[in-house]
């Protein structure tokens, strides 16, 4: 067997001299993240104290001085206690190879439960799939819910404008999801300098509100929040639904830690956006303190007459990047569910050379630019959506924080002590927000719910009908050393033709079912066999001498090989360019590869009589499967020298 492996040296280990040149590199990652991580949570202050004391809603917060110095209170410590401890201080530790979100506490489930055999790992596993489920409708509700805020802010400016709110923010949605095939990067060095102008913005309007009523400092005191809670609970229980929404972004901003890393999305947090939000909500407080019919707008009203348009446009700009966060986590989320197999192999581009976590989907992009219109066109307004915003945030963080703490437990073995101290308050924190939100069901709260369950049937109903495809398969293949022994030894008889055959194969274990059909039915092979493997290594690219592995499969010149090529994940993974890199010594003679002919195995899927999963399951596994990405265009094969063999396999 020939190796052509040799021990590199990643970007990261070599040492560097030039420490400005690090230092200008990590400042340049917070930026991109303050343009890409914070933009949800760093627009909440736009909507969440105005739908709070909204007094259109079916359980209004009376404007009074308690009840004002009480829900500036609940917000400072929501944020504290969910985004500031719970994601950025804890969950951003759990990461898998450098990949976050509710995702990659799923795979650190599954692989320890499959090593100790715990089956309440696997139980936990499927209830983060529902919590990633919920994602999915937060990043569909985010960029409607967001975009619409900010527009309707043309409304404070001039109300006569506000039937072109609806226009304007399907128009900019639709710009937004065209602009993402250039890449998270482009788009974060784009967007972070106008994050910095929001946050900077904002923090100082909340500054110049605060100097105006400077009392409502007090509510820093947990004792204000803890005393709006136990003293008017009726009311402040209802709040909390509205409360929630100063935290809607914090599950995007943890299944983004592949696209920046912790360091950088940690220090843009602490330094900057948690600072800036909480000066714009305490400033909005104490404007209503001043004046009770503030509420129509705290957030704009903020600044002088003179300066609300241009703060509409930043808002806007601002709104279009809060989507961009939960845009790069469903990116994140769908390529790690389709690596776990509770998704078809879908079509992803990687658009950054330094972070394998920067990836563009189009199938899921699309989907979500029309799931949006959709929202935006049903709705109509952002207080139409705020409840049905706060069910899918809430119910994320709560499977997110029970995730993490058994993860914590199981595999880092964190003393139980420790592990109760931290997540009893955070939990029962948690379930506060949901309990207030399912209160809202008939008022929104239902759609995210609706949006959940169906991507968690598509996801369950794949990896259940994906396990039983696999089975079959791997039964019928067989064990490939098994294969080529029987053709050493002439069983059954065939003729050789001259030529090379290449057979794409999932791994070196099993026989290609295109080559065992080719066998048993033409009774033919090619006088140079090529069995290769795809594997994606987690660097940008692989260099030449490591590119492929050769195996002889234990007989030596009868034509047969194994190759498994090594590409990066930034590299196209070009399989005839990969062959012409083996030399005699590795093919056991000259390989003809300018008429070689590339052969895939295509499995039809039909429906069967066997009871594996109910008749509804099994159509929409069967839809479920047409959108698996095309093998010849992912690994480059001639279309005219590519064969195609199916067979077909009953589920």
């Amino acid at each position: 067997m020939t190796d052509h492996r040799q021990e590199t040296t990643s970007d990261e280990q070599r040492p560097t001299s030039h420490g400005s040149t690090r230092d200008t590199v990590r400042l340049a990652a917070v930026i991109a993240a303050l343009g890409v991580v914070f933009g949800d949570i760093g627009t909440s202050p736009i909507y969440t104290i105005q739908t709070v004391f909204n007094p259109h809603d079916p359980h209004p917060v009376p404007v009074s001085v308690d009840n004002v110095y009480g829900v500036v209170s609940l917000i400072f410590w929501s944020v504290t206690i969910i985004v500031t401890i719970t994601y950025v201080l804890l969950a951003l530790r759990a990461d898998n190879d450098g990949e976050g979100g509710i995702m990659a506490l799923i795979t650190l489930l599954r692989r320890w439960g499959a090593q100790r055999g715990r089956r309440e790992a696997v139980l936990l596993a499927a209830l983060g799939i529902f919590g990633a489920s919920l994602f999915f409708g937060d990043s569909m509700i985010t960029p409607a819910i967001s975009v619409l805020s900010a527009v309707e802010g043309i409304r404070v400016v001039e109300p006569s404008l506000h039937e072109f709110v609806v226009p304007i923010t399907a128009v900019i949605i639709v710009a937004l999801f065209l602009l993402q095939r250039h890449g998270t990067a482009a788009v974060g060095r784009v967007f972070g300098p106008v994050m910095i102008a929001w946050f900077v913005t904002i923090g100082v309007a909340g500054a110049a509100g605060i100097a105006n009523h400077p009392e409502i400092l007090k509510a820093l005191s947990p004792t204000y929040a803890l005393g709006f809670l136990t003293g008017h609970f009726g009311t402040a229980f209802f709040a909390l639904a509205a409360v929630v929404l100063a935290v809607t972004g914090a599950e995007a901003l943890y299944a983004d830690l592949g696209h920046f890393g912790r360091r950088a999305i940690t220090r843009a947090w602490l330094f900057l956006a948690f600072p800036a939000c909480i000066l714009s909500y305490f400033g909005q407080g104490a404007l209503i303190l001043d004046d009770p019919g503030n509420i129509s707008g705290p957030f704009f009203l903020l600044v002088p007459g003179w300066g609300r348009l241009p703060l509409v446009l930043l808002a806007t700009a601002a709104t279009v990047i809060a989507s961009q966060a939960v845009i790069t986590g469903a990116y994140s989320v769908a390529s790690q569910a389709a690596r776990l197999g509770y998704l078809p192999r879908l079509r992803i581009a990687h658009t950054s050379e330094s972070e394998i976590g920067q990836i563009y989907v189009p199938w899921i992009n699309w989907l979500l630019m029309v799931s949006v219109l959709t929202l935006v066109f049903a709705f109509r307004s952002s207080a139409a959506l705020a409840y049905a915003f706060g069910m899918a945030v809430t119910g994320t963080i709560t499977i997110t924080t029970l995730l993490f703490f058994y993860v914590a437990r199981a595999r880092w073995g964190t003393p139980l002590w420790l592990i109760a101290l931290g997540a009893v308050p955070l939990m029962l924190v948690d379930l506060l927000f949901v309990a207030a939100n399912l209160t809202k069901l008939v008022h929104g709260a239902w759609l995210p719910l609706l949006l959940a369950l169906t991507a968690f049937t598509v996801m369950t109903t794949w990896q259940r009908g994906r396990k039983i495809v696999s089975a079959e398969r791997e039964r019928r293949e067989g064990s490939l050393r098994e294969f080529v022994r029987q053709l050493h030894e002439g069983k059954p008889p065939i003729r050789q033709v001259p030529g090379t055959a290449v057979f794409l194969n999932r791994g070196k274990r099993t026989a290609p079912l295109a080559m065992r059909a080719n066998v048993e039915h033409n009774h033919v092979r090619h006088e140079h066999v090529v069995i290769m493997s795809i594997e994606t290594e987690p660097v940008p690219r692989v260099a030449p001498e490591d590119r492929i592995v050769v195996d002889s499969l234990g007989y030596a010149e009868d034509g047969i090989i194994q190759v498994n090529a090594r590409f990066g994940y930034l590299e196209h993974q070009d399989v005839p360019g990969a062959l012409a890199m083996l030399g005699p010594a590795d093919t056991e003679g000259p390989l003809r590869l300018d008429d070689a002919s590339y052969f895939l195995s295509k499995i039809e899927l039909r429906r069967g009589a066997a009871p594996t999963m109910a008749l509804w399951r099994k159509r929409l596994f069967i839809a479920t499967s047409y959108l698996t990405a095309d093998a010849a265009e992912q690994f480059g094969l001639p279309r005219e020298r590519t064969v195609i063999m199916g067979s077909h396999i009953e589920i």
